[in-house]
């Protein structure tokens, strides 16, 4: 323990008085700075003691500590939840919130946040269901009888698990228990919900006779699940929903189908690999069928439950259902993005942000990677090197999970230091950039970039490199 260190610690009220942590009184209240202060003090005290300094300390104690306590007020201040550049080229990215949402919901979205907004009651004032509008949306575009969200999709298997499996058997194929992401796993999911899990098959064979085996009379309900995160290629086979649907017919067994990411647009008609459509299960006869709202229908995170009324009624009516139910913002921007499906397709392909980016044509692409290419090698001819290359992006968030897309990317590297450290910086910029980085080089992929953001990141590279 070095004593000397623990000698030059400032008192509170020096740094308090501190232009640069004065500064943020009028965002900050002083009791709270107080407490942020003595609580970096006493970690650094702590480090002292147990001679654990980062590697970085500065032997100016003074200067050390206003520096941490200032980047720390900083932190709390400055939103985290904010506009970012995707140029990692995963459309779906779970960690920059997935799909991006359709412009015109921002007008939605602010109208719903700046004043009273119409939840749950009628024309008469009085008490309305909260789904309903919802619930018509759905059933024009999928033709199913009745439809509610909640949460998420794992919410919306969990709550129909429990309002009508709970003790009793849901049949599952071995090849579809898949985990989603966070590692939660669908058998885990089960058994919170009170069902009882009836693994049927191999991992990669399953045939319906395996199916009708395992039926009993505490069967609630038979289940798929689509692999929509990972593909079994090979020695396989796996039934076919028509089937079990008419297997549960047989025994009058519900039938509920968990599609994962969901979609409402046959994608195969613009060369990509052919998604479960929502509308097929439900024309196939599937009692109930869930799916995701933040991938590639595009919408806010949220859940849909959608099937036969009796089924949906039932699961309305179970106490998990307020639990998982959705707030005002997630109903407001999930009808409005239900809304974009009711107009012919060629509008929704404009209109719709997942599926212009999935449809993004390769020579807007090349345009915009060449004009930031053009600008980076202008202005930095000597310090950067700087490429246009032919690369691929992933779709992201467990669709189309083996498809990649071609795109263009800029590479850069710089001559002096490392793309790690630019990387580093541009995710600091004050609109965050996210890039990948391969090979040593810093590669920003333009089939997520939109257009015009081409200039926001030339002008973070002036900003960056200029300082």
């Amino acid at each position: 323990m070095d004593k000397e260190l623990l000698k030059q610690i400032p008192a509170v009220d020096k740094l308090l008085s501190d232009e640069d942590i004065k500064k943020f009184s009028s965002e900050i209240a002083p009791q709270y700075i107080v407490e942020i202060i003595r609580k970096k003090l006493d970690e650094f005290r702590k480090e002292v003691i147990e001679n654990q300094l980062p590697q970085v300390f500065d032997l100016d104690v003074p200067k050390y500590l206003k520096t941490i306590i200032v980047d720390e007020l900083k932190s709390i201040v400055e939103p985290y939840f904010r506009y970012a550049i995707n140029g990692l080229g995963v459309i779906l990215h779970t960690g920059l919130g997935r799909a991006p949402l359709s412009p015109q919901l921002a007008t939605v979205a602010y109208n719903i946040a700046r004043n009273y907004s119409r939840l749950q009651i009628d024309d008469e004032g009085l008490r309305d269901d909260r789904y309903k509008k919802i619930n018509k949306l759905l059933q024009v575009i999928t033709g199913c009888e009745a439809g509610i969200i909640v949460n998420n999709n794992a919410g919306a298997t969990f709550l129909i698990l429990s309002a009508l499996a709970k003790g009793k058997e849901v049949i599952v194929s071995r090849g579809q228990l898949i985990e989603i992401g966070g590692s939660f796993r669908l058998p885990e999911i089960m058994n919170l919900s009170g069902a009882v899990l009836k693994e049927v098959g191999t991992t990669n064979r399953t045939h319906l006779k395996d199916y009708e085996n395992a039926i009993t009379e505490n069967t609630a309900i038979i289940m798929r699940v689509h692999q929509s995160n990972f593909r079994i290629l090979g020695f396989t086979h796996q039934v076919e929903l028509e089937e079990l649907v008419n297997l549960g017919r047989k025994y009058q067994i519900p039938v509920v189908d968990d599609l994962g990411s969901g979609a409402l647009i046959d994608f195969s008609k613009y060369g990509l690999p052919k998604e479960p459509l929502v509308q097929e299960s439900i024309k196939t006869g599937a009692d109930l069928v869930c799916f995701s709202g933040d991938k590639l229908i595009g919408g806010p995170q949220c859940g849909f439950i959608i099937g036969k009324k009796v089924l949906i009624d039932k699961i309305k009516k179970h106490p998990l259902a307020r639990t998982l139910r959705c707030d005002k913002f997630t109903n407001a921007l999930c009808e409005a993005t239900l809304k974009i499906f009711l107009k012919p397709e060629e509008i929704i392909i404009k209109e719709h942000s997942v599926t212009s980016i999935l449809l993004k044509p390769i020579s807007k692409i090349k345009k915009q990677a060449n004009w930031l290419y053009r600008k980076l090698k202008g202005e930095f001819k000597n310090s950067l090197q700087v490429e246009v290359r032919a690369e691929q992006s992933e779709i992201g968030g467990g669709s189309l999970s083996t498809e990649q897309l071609p795109t263009y990317a800029v590479a850069i590297k710089p001559q002096a230091g490392s793309s790690v450290d630019l990387a580093r910086k541009l995710r600091r910029y004050q609109v965050p950039i996210f890039g990948r980085l391969k090979d040593d080089w810093l590669l920003l992929d333009f089939r997520t970039i939109f257009e015009g953001e081409e200039k926001i990141i030339f002008q973070a590279f002036k900003e960056i490199l200029g300082s």
